[in-house]
């Protein structure tokens, strides 16, 4: 407002009368928020304060009060949109609370499976008076497993209540912060379409009371990744379930490679083409392990480095019409994907995320044909990532390995399959 006051129009019936000389008053002084007519103005108390025609105030203070509306109304929506995020992470933690339950409880199910066949084992080894595990140390190692997995499933149940608590508290906060904002975006709706004098002599206190609401942030709660809870020392006992994995030429996709030993897979310069290759997997960089399970447990290691866009996993190898094995029902995957030094995880199906909290350069796979069971574990950390419980499979289960096909120049990526490792 830098224009100098500007005389109103004789008869606008808006300007009310000075309530100390007999003249309309005309102009409105900013710096005392107050309406004063011609001699006011002139006067010693207003004469150095700025002082503007009614009308123009007015609309002045009007553009302010709705540029304020428009930003009160953005952050109205955000809100709003952030409430409702809110109360759909209640409802994703309680399903993912369940989901690592189940996969802890597979877990050391399955750990506790192992165990049982180990101590049979160890008592028919003394029976035939046979060197082997210790039966009193392996019954030991039960009672710790046992300990384990109650522990971490109360370590689970008590980091869920605590992100519960969490989300009902910001559920709770933004509600009010939508009740507060939705009263002022009343007021100065109303306050807008007041006439020019009614608007003046509440224009600036709205302004001033809507300062610290517009200067508010809204931010979620942040609630412990439920997924710290999966921090579980693998098994050694899946050391003794190392398979030897080899790769399947026949049904590598013509962009890639494989070692002499058939143990890695990268990247070509020139795509292969011509006969052999209908097998492949066309519409991914995959290659099939040459090894195929229908029952049984079994367990390989593949060693990803540092490539950057990979998976591992197992593909249901039921033959189709078109003799292709694979389709994207037809697997379980674990995939990584490295930007700069950080690896983001994802599994499949469904698609989803998951945490990995150091860079990891070994992956482990498990699979249990009966139960139906597929985990995929962290070596480098010696962790469970993931598992999946009660698959149903429909044929041969072979591991499967795959690089995403780069765009423009040739990607150094590879994977290799681990050799078992030794063990007593």
């Amino acid at each position: 407002m830098s224009q100098a006051p500007k005389p109103q129009l004789p008869g606008n019936t808006e300007d009310p009368n000075c309530g100390t000389h007999p003249e309309p008053s005309q102009f409105f002084s900013d710096d005392d928020q107050v309406i004063v007519c011609s001699k006011c103005f002139q006067s010693p108390e207003h004469k150095q304060h700025g002082a503007y025609g009614i009308q123009e105030a007015a609309e002045y203070y009007r553009t302010l009060l709705q540029e304020t509306l428009v930003t009160l109304r953005e952050k109205r929506d955000a809100a709003t949109s952030l409430l409702a995020e809110e109360r759909e992470r209640m409802v994703t933690i309680q399903e993912e609370e369940q989901r690592f339950k189940e996969m802890i409880e597979a877990e050391y199910k399955m750990r506790f499976q192992l165990l049982t066949e180990e101590e049979e084992l160890a008592a028919y080894k003394v029976d035939l008076n046979l060197n082997g595990p210790n039966p009193d140390q392996l019954m030991k190692c039960g009672t710790e497993l046992m300990q384990k997995s109650q522990e971490m499933l109360q370590r689970l149940s008590h980091l869920g209540r605590e992100n519960m608590e969490k989300l009902k508290a910001s559920e709770v906060r933004l509600g009010e912060h939508l009740r507060s904002l939705q009263t002022m975006i009343t007021d100065l709706e109303k306050n807008c379409g007041e006439s020019a004098v009614a608007l003046l002599q509440n224009a600036k206190c709205y302004l001033k009371r809507n300062e610290s609401i517009l200067l508010q942030s809204l931010e979620p709660a942040q609630i412990t990744d439920l997924s710290f809870c999966l921090i579980i020392e693998t098994s050694r006992v899946l050391l003794r379930l190392q398979r030897h994995i080899t790769l399947d030429p026949g049904t590598a996709h013509p962009s890639l490679v494989l070692s002499e030993d058939l143990r890695s897979v990268g990247f070509r310069e020139t795509p292969k083409t011509g006969p052999g290759t209908t097998r492949r997997l066309d519409f991914s960089a995959s290659v099939l392990g040459a090894e195929s399970f229908t029952t049984g447990r079994h367990y390989w290691e593949v060693a990803v480095g540092q490539a950057t866009q990979w998976q591992v996993g197992i593909c249901d190898c039921t033959e189709r019409k078109d003799n292709i094995p694979g389709a994207s029902g037809d697997k379980v995957l674990l995939m990584g994907s490295m930007m700069g030094t950080d690896c983001t995880l994802w599994v499949f199906p469904p698609l989803r995320k998951v945490c990995l909290r150091n860079q990891m350069y070994k992956v482990g796979v498990f699979l249990d044909c009966e139960c139906g069971q597929v985990s995929f574990y962290n070596v480098t950390e010696q962790s469970l990532i993931y598992s999946f419980s009660d698959l149903t499979f429909r044929g041969a289960i072979k591991p499967i390995f795959s690089l995403c096909i780069p765009n423009g120049d040739m990607s150094s990526d590879s994977l290799t399959v681990c050799l078992p490792q030794t063990h007593p």
